[in-house]
């Protein structure tokens, strides 16, 4: 038996009421006047409009209200369509580059060398070169060259939190270099895991890392409230939320629960990645979620011998894409041999080698997406 749809009722009830032009009164029709019959149309849909008034009202009743988490300002989601195209590499390093994209710089020299990240209170020294890092919820660098009595102050004013929405396949607690039980508070509410300043959580931490997750859709959907609503995020500018592939049940129930500020599409240039990452938009298009812009993803390989580029996965695909959608192109990051060894070794590229023409991409991301947002909620 097929089910009506909110549309196909409506469409159902507008036929019953134009069928209507002539009254039947025993075994033969009488046509009645012309007005009479307007009269009786008009009456019917005014009636109409009115049941059509009043199931709105019921459906919108039975969908969750969104509620915001407590002092989370901003979520942004990282989605696609289709998975392998880099949209968890992506969560993560755009988390990183919108603490970095924060920072305000002060330096009295032009040369530095890379940043070493170092637990609260500890101190490193390489070479001539003093780190001191405090990792909470603002970060402060002081680089001290001893020879040169050369300065460079780094301070971050921004605070970025990362959720592992993926609940069948988490990956943050790899790229994010994290192990162990996140620890509760004396409200029961868990506390992130944090590296690298940006405080993490993920299903990850609270299974095997090797027991498969095996859940019909309401242990996910349990699972995803107590991801969003169970923890203890503190005060954040960002919350970027790692999401599942596809257009399932995690999406729709994200959406319709948090307020969302908008989301960010991943797509590498291949045809059959686009595919999905435009049904991808138009899932966040239909639930009223804004969609930041997409991103392509493994845009061109460069040879590091003889430095020639070559487009692997075709070129310009999400770029096109975007424009023929109406949204915005974030922009490129390249497919570099850099970007997965510093992920499978939990040395995101823009933390480990923040200087690099891949961390600068990562980098020029997070600002786009910045700058969007602003456009968006101005």
């Amino acid at each position: 038996m097929a089910h009506f749809t909110y549309s196909r009722l409506s469409h159902f009830l507008k036929l019953s009421v134009n069928k209507v032009s002539v009254v039947r009164a025993g075994p033969e029709i009488q046509h009645v006047p012309g007005c009479c019959v307007q009269s009786i149309r008009w009456q019917r849909s005014v009636d109409s409009k009115t049941l059509q008034e009043r199931q709105r009202q019921q459906m919108a009743r039975g969908l969750p209200k969104q509620k915001p988490i407590s002092g989370v300002k901003q979520i942004i989601l990282v989605a696609s369509g289709k998975g392998g195209v880099g949209k968890s590499t992506t969560a993560v390093n755009l988390a990183l580059g919108l603490s970095a994209n924060d920072s305000g710089n002060y330096t009295h020299t032009t040369s530095r060398k890379s940043k070493y990240w170092i637990k609260s209170f500890r101190f490193c020294s390489s070479g001539h070169w003093i780190v001191i890092t405090h990792l909470d919820i603002f970060l402060l660098y002081i680089f001290i060259n001893e020879q040169q009595n050369h300065f460079l102050f780094i301070f971050q004013s921004k605070s970025v939190g990362l959720l592992d929405a993926d609940v069948y396949g988490p990956s943050i607690p790899k790229l994010m270099n994290l192990k162990g039980s996140p620890d509760l508070t004396d409200n029961n509410l868990m506390i992130p895991l944090m590296n690298y300043g940006i405080p993490c959580m993920s299903m990850g931490f609270l299974v095997d890392e090797m027991a498969p997750i095996v859940w019909r859709g309401l242990m996910v959907m349990s699972a995803i409230e107590k991801l969003l609503r169970q923890v203890d995020w503190g005060e954040l500018d960002f919350l970027v939320v790692d999401m599942p592939p596809g257009t399932g049940d995690v999406q729709l129930s994200i959406s319709q629960n948090v307020p969302v500020a908008g989301a960010v599409i991943v797509s590498t240039p291949q045809d059959i990645a686009l595919l999905d990452a435009r049904r991808g938009a138009e899932m966040f298009n239909k639930v009223h979620v804004p969609v930041i812009g997409l991103v392509q993803n493994m845009s061109v390989f460069q040879c590091p011998n003889c430095l020639h580029q070559t487009h692997i996965f075709g070129s310009d695909g999400a770029k096109n894409l975007a424009l023929s959608m109406g949204v915005h192109f974030l922009g490129d990051v390249p497919l570099h041999l850099s970007i997965r060894e510093t992920s499978d070794s939990g040395k995101p590229v823009v933390v480990s080698a923040p200087d690099s023409p891949e961390a600068e991409a990562y980098k020029r991301l997070a600002a786009a997406v910045v700058q969007r947002l602003k456009q968006l909620h101005s």
